[in-house]
């Protein structure tokens, strides 16, 4: 994502100009996109004609509106984002209030106008504009005839290809329809790593299985790769890291991007640093649970006596269509951070982002307990 102007006046409205570059700027463009904001973007509109015959035709035009926002839809695997809304300011082809959607381009710049600017919104800004925040790790999590090749980026899980491909069971004294199945299934999975994985911006190919899969597929994809000169693959053998996972379905990345190998490689990454928040927060759930608390309530509590050490929130918190529960979100995020506190904001998109989701979006890990809450806790299971 690219900034090319940000006017923010002290009362914090305003707006920015910016240009998404890649497919994940779209996703961070949903996150700063709210209904009630002003969109001005370059759009295609279908028009009417009349000749000076009477007949009437249509045409397709490129022009710039300016919507008041009402919708926004994001397809998360083409990385499309459309904005429906009113016109704001009338053109030769649009009307005063119209309905039209526009559907944000690459490399096409837009203005996004706000009332109010919030902090997790400019920081958001921020982190987007940041070129080292990049899709640094690529991952295969597979089995026996299932195999995802993932890319795992600072703010998404991206399936780029699913293999599936049916193993017949070795039959004694005859494994030749066993091991052509395998030799097919790797020969494809192969094919996806090669067609999907950028090894320019990719650091890190992680290969997880359970059993002997991955040193199987590894053995089969350089003993291959030495055969037809593939340099690609040869170049870049040592960004390719083996671990273990119980299967090959994709929420298995979640227990690999845990592995304390895994972890030192990726030690740089967003993607990485939320599983480990996760990862401490079940931690201390099950070991200290007086200082661990998830729940909006409970967690305002401990912020109120001033003892979150380190918040856990999902993005889709601050998406909210109620301005006043997004902006209950925002404060709770500001005064963490008054207070010396670490916050980790989750992807929804994101594995850990999605776990975290299953606990009502917001999860706390504590310096040190607080009475209120397992008071709260014990009057609350007195009632039922």
């Amino acid at each position: 994502m690219k900034l090319l102007r940000k006017d923010i006046e002290k009362d914090n409205a305003g707006q920015v100009t910016l240009v998404p570059e890649e497919p994940e700027d779209m996703w961070h463009t949903y996150n700063l996109v709210q209904v009630g904001d002003s969109l001005r973007a370059s759009t295609i509109r279908k028009v009417q004609t009349e000749s000076s015959t009477g007949s009437v035709g249509s045409s397709r035009v490129r022009t710039t509106l300016t919507l008041c926002v009402e919708a926004i839809d994001f397809d998360s695997q083409a990385c499309q984002l459309r904005v429906r809304g009113t016109n704001l300011q009338e053109n030769e082809y649009v009307k005063m209030g119209a309905y039209h959607t526009i559907e944000l381009e690459p490399n096409r710049q837009f203005t996004l106008a706000k009332k109010q600017w919030d902090s997790v919104v400019l920081a958001r800004i921020e982190q987007a504009c940041d070129p080292a925040w990049s899709a640094d790790v690529a991952a295969v999590v597979m089995q026996e005839g299932l195999a995802h090749v993932c890319l795992v980026t600072p703010s998404m899980t991206l399936t780029r290809a699913k293999v599936e491909v049916s193993i017949p069971r070795k039959r004694r004294g005859n494994c030749s329809q066993h091991d052509r199945a395998l030799e097919r299934f790797y020969e494809q999975v192969v094919q996806a790593v090669q067609r999907h994985i950028h090894f320019d911006v990719v650091k890190c190919v992680l290969v997880a299985s359970p059993g002997f899969v991955r040193e199987q597929f590894c053995d089969y994809m350089f003993q291959q790769a030495v055969k037809t000169d593939n340099k690609v693959l040869l170049e870049n053998r040592s960004k390719f890291l083996q671990v273990h996972a119980s299967s090959g379905h994709k929420y298995s990345l979640k227990e690999v991007l845990c592995d304390p190998t895994v972890a030192s490689r990726l030690s740089d990454t967003k993607a990485a640093g939320e599983v480990k928040a996760l990862d401490d927060f079940y931690k201390m759930l099950q070991h200290e649970p007086d200082r661990a608390c998830y729940g909006l309530k409970h967690v305002e509590k401990a912020n109120e006596a001033t003892a979150i050490d380190t918040l856990l929130i999902s993005d889709e918190l601050f998406r909210h269509q109620e301005v006043a529960a997004r902006s209950r979100y925002v404060r709770l995020v500001d005064s963490v951070k008054e207070n010396a506190g670490t916050v980790r904001i989750f992807s929804s998109l994101h594995v850990s982002g999605e776990q975290l989701s299953q606990l009502t979006g917001v999860a706390a890990i504590l310096r040190f307990p607080v009475p209120e809450l397992s008071d709260q806790e014990d009057s609350s299971s007195e009632e039922d």
